[in-house]
């Protein structure tokens, strides 16, 4: 396989000016259903790259949000940016398979792993040559992820159960994250204002898919919260 385009690495020189963004791909949400009837993941990606989005995730899972490898695959062949693919990760075969699809990148949630199977995974990611972000939403977790030595955390606001987001979670969060890890807020970015929030909170990073995937404009939606 090729090198992959640096993820981290991407998103750290990013965030010495301003906040970086990873824009996401995703056809659907298990809560709100379809979000886009005829989303192109091409001209997508292209939008995406062209209003500033330093990465771009995918989501690749069929169940639940309607994705696909080939999404991913089509974005990353359209663009020159990272590509993190986001799915269920419960298996070492299927960080294989993110790697042969492509991407530059892989998920882990710590919420969905145990203790040591989150050391394995993380450690097989990065020796295959993918960028790990390793997904949490409190203390415990961040425990966790730093067991498994991950130096690209993303606290994600929404809960995984009852789907509420928590903006004050992701706020309380960054302050204990340790300094030289890259901080990424996953779900509930709305607007400038959240990611400007985010940014004075100390996050390198956010994550945003609704807000651009439902937007009219999301070239012009991404550049508003790079701006904040």
């Amino acid at each position: 396989m090729p090198e992959s385009r640096g993820f981290r690495n991407a998103l750290r020189v990013e965030s010495q000016s301003r906040l970086g963004v990873i824009a996401e791909i995703k056809r659907r949400s298990p809560l709100k259903g379809l979000l886009s009837a005829d989303l192109d993941p091409q001209k997508l990606a292209h939008e995406y790259e062209s209003g500033g989005a330093c990465c771009l995730s995918v989501l690749t899972d069929v169940e639940y949000f309607g994705g696909s490898s080939a999404d991913l695959q089509k974005a990353r062949e359209s663009v020159s940016i990272p590509v993190l693919r986001k799915d269920f990760t419960v298996d070492l075969r299927d960080i294989c398979d993110a790697r042969i699809m492509g991407a530059d990148a892989l998920l882990l949630i710590a919420a969905a792993l145990g203790a040591n199977e989150l050391v394995d995974f993380d450690a097989f990611g990065t020796e295959i040559g993918l960028d790990v972000l390793v997904e949490i939403h409190d203390e415990k977790e961040l425990e966790h992820a730093l067991a498994a030595q991950a130096t690209l955390i993303g606290v994600n606001q929404r809960d995984l159960v009852t789907f509420n987001v928590d903006h004050k979670r992701a706020i309380r969060m960054a302050g204990v994250i340790p300094t030289g890890v890259v901080r990424v807020a996953e779900s509930g970015v709305r607007d400038a204002a959240d990611a400007r929030s985010l940014r004075d909170a100390g996050y390198d990073a956010i994550l945003v898919g609704e807000s651009l995937v439902t937007s009219l404009d999301p070239v012009e939606t991404l550049r508003s919260l790079r701006l904040a």
